[in-house]
Order: C-alpha cells, then sequence, then structure tokens
C-alpha cells in the first residue's frame, strides 16, 4: 500500500494526540507526538533553572542546547511511544500542569524550533508518518498527503484537560486549566516562529460536539481516500 504523510495541527488539548495514535495504528504508520518533544525541553529548562515563574534565561537555554538527546521508545506493554529525555524516561513528568504552563514560551524560541524541526523531518523523511504538533503542515511537511486543523472550544478543551488531569490523580483546578489554555492559545498564534496557523490546504475539523469514533471514522475515511487516489 502506498504510503502519505499525515500532519495534524491545532489547538492545545483539541485531542490532536487521540486522533493521531489511531491512524497510525489503523494504517501501520509510526505516530510522532511533537509536542512531546517541546514538552520535553522544557522540562529541561526547568529542571536546570534557566525557565520559571518569574525568570526566563533564554541564553542559557540556548546555549546548553546542544547537550539534549530526545528519542522516542516504543513501550509494548502500555502500546505507546514514550519519550526519552537525555536517556531518562520523562513521559509522566511532561505532562502536568507547570510543563504546561511553561511550554509556548519554550516553543517559541527559534533555535530550539530549528532543532526539533529538523528531527521531525529525518523522522518522516521516508513517509508512512502521522504526526501531531503545531507547524506539522505549515513547517515540518509542508507537502503532506493529508493535513488536518484540529479545533474546539476553549472550555470544551479545558474540561477535556481537567478531566484527564483528575484521573491522573493531580490537584487541579478548573479555572486554572482553561487560563493555561487561552494562555497557550495566544502564545501559540502570535509567536515570530511559525505560529500555529491553519494551512490553506488543511481541513478543518470542529469537534467541540464528536465523539472520539465518530472523528475517527470521518479522519480515517479521508486517509484512505488519498491512498486510493495514489494507487
Amino acid at each position: 500500500m502506498t504510503k502519505i504523510t499525515i500532519a495534524i495541527d491545532g489547538f492545545s488539548s483539541t485531542g490532536k494526540s487521540t486522533i493521531a495514535k489511531q491512524l497510525a495504528n489503523a494504517l501501520g504508520y509510526v505516530y510522532v507526538d511533537s509536542g512531546a518533544m517541546y514538552r520535553a525541553v522544557t522540562l529541561h529548562a526547568m529542571n536546570k533553572g534557566f525557565i520559571s515563574d518569574d525568570h526566563f534565561d533564554v541564553e542559557g537555554l540556548i546555549n546548553d542546547l546542544p547537550n539534549l538527546t530526545i528519542f522516542f521508545k516504543f513501550n509494548n506493554k502500555l502500546g505507546i511511544g514514550e519519550v526519552f529525555l537525555n536517556d531518562v524516561n520523562v513521559e509522566g513528568q511532561i505532562r502536568n500542569l507547570e510543563v504546561s504552563r511553561k511550554v509556548s514560551q519554550v516553543a517559541a524560541i527559534s533555535e530550539v524550533r530549528v532543532m526539533l524541526v529538523k528531527q521531525q523531518q529525518r523522522m518522516g523523511q521516508f513517509k508512512g508518518v502521522v504526526m501531531d504538533g503545531r507547524d506539522i503542515g505549515t513547517v515540518v511537511f509542508p507537502d503532506a498527503e493529508l493535513k488536518l486543523f484540529m479545533t474546539s472550544s476553549a472550555e470544551t478543551r479545558a474540561q477535556r484537560r481537567y478531566d484527564e488531569l483528575i484521573a491522573s490523580g493531580d490537584d487541579v483546578e478548573f479555572k486554572d486549566i482553561l487560563e493555561n489554555v487561552v494562555s497557550r492559545d495566544h502564545i501559540d498564534s502570535t509567536r515570530e516562529d511559525s505560529p500555529l496557523v491553519k494551512a490553506e490546504d488543511a481541513i478543518e475539523i470542529d469537534n467541540s460536539h464528536l465523539t472520539k469514533t465518530e472523528q475517527f471514522d470521518q479522519v480515517l475515511e479521508m486517509a484512505y481516500k488519498i491512498i486510493n487516489h495514489i494507487e
């Protein structure tokens, strides 16, 4: 079967990773969570003291980038790819609210984006890849055969994120999650380097009122139409 590249962009907590994983599993493709890579850099910056609530040593982080190695390793037991930072599994650490609060600031740094985009492009050079993020269809894979742009209301996304964190045992408040979602939207959409925008040829999907099954069936049909057309 002909392999294509699928690029999924959109706002935070729109379920990009969920649909990307579903597509990758259904098509036998490689799934790459680009957001996890930016979260890993953010965690590194926090651990090294480059960023805190009232301090951001951008130059220090940039100078330290050559000391970072980020890669994914598939966990057969869990059935997911986990992100490793300097050979340490940080999958559990990068999903908390503190990282979420700072990741958009780190992702706005051009040097960080250049480093990670190069890695992402190498991961997808042979096609057969599903990648989600903020600039996949516009910067990483501008020639992707299928581009999706996911969106839903800020309140809906905040509720989803709140439910996930509560289920994980985190002590969080809904208002803090909503504030984080709105803040990240603003930073992601207004940054100078690779802002979050919908690619001209991307298909927009508002999943505010779609079930995961409805969304998956809709997108999988799109993928098969393109694959069959190319064949």
